[in-house]
């Protein structure tokens, strides 16, 4: 793209561009592998019809689907695990090498790519295990390139995430980067889970599940028999379940494994009351999720990513309660950003003041801070002027909900509903230190 780019006489790709080119990319191959996928698994053409109804239908498919989010890709690689698995178990009479061979490598990218990937295929390990005690081969194919995709993953990863000094067979020796046992040993820290925010084991159960699925929850009850993609969302919301920080993304190839396997009711009546009320919740939820839910964090990248450093004078962007800003979308402006993520506000308001600095210090900076309008907790901190900082509004998206800050216990729904939907939106502030004789910036 970069090739293509630069002849049209311009240097580098606009990030912008760039990333309307990957959500473009993202849904060619939802759109493709994943209804690919779909077919493969189902055999019946009226079931199958009726799956990639549902489906395309489902807001998860054209919204969480057509990001760039690792769980997007985990959909594709658990559904694709499956496939192949069957694949394997159909193959009575001989090893189904290939099938091993492409199996091993969609295991190994999937453990790199999320470790939740685990969870949602150990279904298909176990049947795979009895499989393998007859056909010996077809285990030590997919071994081999397990080993050979998880290699690679390594090297890929100690090179980009270590500096260019020394060779890269040195830091495979000396320090290798090992993103899985890297990622498992940050979520089973408890502290570190604190800082997004802990949840009750039943978190999926009650809300990721009915927030994906809807009404096609009540479905599952017309499952005839468990099969792979049934077994295997069961295996990933009790394993996911046990781990304190739960999301509904987590459990996102929930929503094809299961749309896939659930039948429509046989009466008429409520034949149609479902069809209406699933009609509605994608509409609703399609906006919700799609349109508003974090919706001002590419904007507002993108808006800081234009102007110049200089004009905007920060030393340092911290972004508070929002998801993980792209960097890649600064357009390669050298402006350091700090991702608070949830941390209380006591701890962020403390991170701000001593990136500004105080009076005293000579050259004291100017902050950058990104947060939702909905945080109320910044109102406190702006009118206390023990402070002394001065707080600019350079930039607001309205099209921002902040819906993992929900505090229903202590506002209560109406005062919840209040301060998300009538103070929805992102701010991007500026702030600077009030000191005597200093020039404003």
């Amino acid at each position: 793209m970069r090739w293509v780019w630069t002849e049209t006489g311009r240097d580098a790709v606009a990030p912008k561009i760039m990333y309307q080119a990957l959500r473009l990319l993202m849904f060619i191959l939802s759109f493709v592998l994943e209804d690919w996928a779909i077919h493969d698994l189902i055999q019946s053409p009226r079931e199958r019809r009726l799956a990639l109804l549902l489906v395309s239908s489902s807001y998860v498919t054209w919204t969480y689907q057509t990001h760039t989010f690792s769980n997007a890709v985990e959909t594709l690689l658990v559904l694709w695990s499956i496939v192949m698995t069957q694949r394997i178990l159909n193959d009575k009479y001989r090893s189904a090498l290939l099938s091993s061979a492409v199996l091993g490598s969609l295991m190994a990218f999937g453990i790199f790519n999320r470790i939740t990937f685990p969870a949602f295929i150990l279904p298909s390990g176990i049947y795979l295990l009895f499989h393998f005690s007859r056909k010996p081969f077809s285990f030590l194919t997919l071994g081999a390139t397990f080993l050979l995709t998880a290699a690679f993953a390594i090297a890929v990863d100690t090179s980009y995430y270590n500096s260019p000094a020394g060779s890269l067979f040195h830091l495979l020796r000396t320090n290798p980067t090992i993103t899985p046992l890297n990622s498992l040993l940050y979520n089973t820290s408890s502290s570190n889970l604190s800082i997004h925010g802990l949840h009750p084991p039943y978190q999926h159960f009650i809300a990721s599940l009915p927030l994906l699925l809807g009404p096609a929850l009540l479905l599952i009850w017309n499952i005839r028999k468990p099969t792979l993609p049934t077994l295997s969302v069961l295996s990933a919301t009790l394993l996911l379940s046990l781990v304190p920080h739960q999301e509904p993304r987590f459990l996102l190839p929930a929503a094809p494994l299961l749309l896939s396997s659930v039948r429509l009711p046989e009466a008429k009546p409520l034949r149609r009351y479902w069809l209406a009320s699933w009609l509605l919740f994608n509409a609703v939820l399609g906006v919700l999720m799609g349109v508003y839910h974090q919706g001002g964090v590419i904007p507002a990248q993108l808006w800081l990513g234009q102007q110049q450093q200089q004009h905007l004078g920060f030393t340092e962007v911290f972004w508070w309660r929002t998801y993980n800003p792209p960097l890649w979308l600064l357009g390669g402006k050298e402006i350091m950003t700090t991702d608070l993520m949830g941390t209380k506000a006591e701890e962020m308001t403390k991170k701000v003041s001593e990136a500004v600095g105080s009076c005293m210090e000579k050259g004291f900076g100017v902050a950058g801070l990104v947060a939702p309008w909905s945080s109320v907790e910044l109102d406190t901190w702006m009118k206390d002027s023990r402070t002394q900082l001065s707080f600019e509004k350079l930039w607001m998206s309205k099209y921002h909900l902040n819906l993992d800050d929900l505090d229903v216990e202590e506002d209560g729904i109406p005062g919840t509903l209040e301060r998300l939907v009538g103070r929805r939106g992102l701010v991007v502030w500026r702030i600077r230190r009030l000191c005597e004789g200093a020039p404003y910036l």
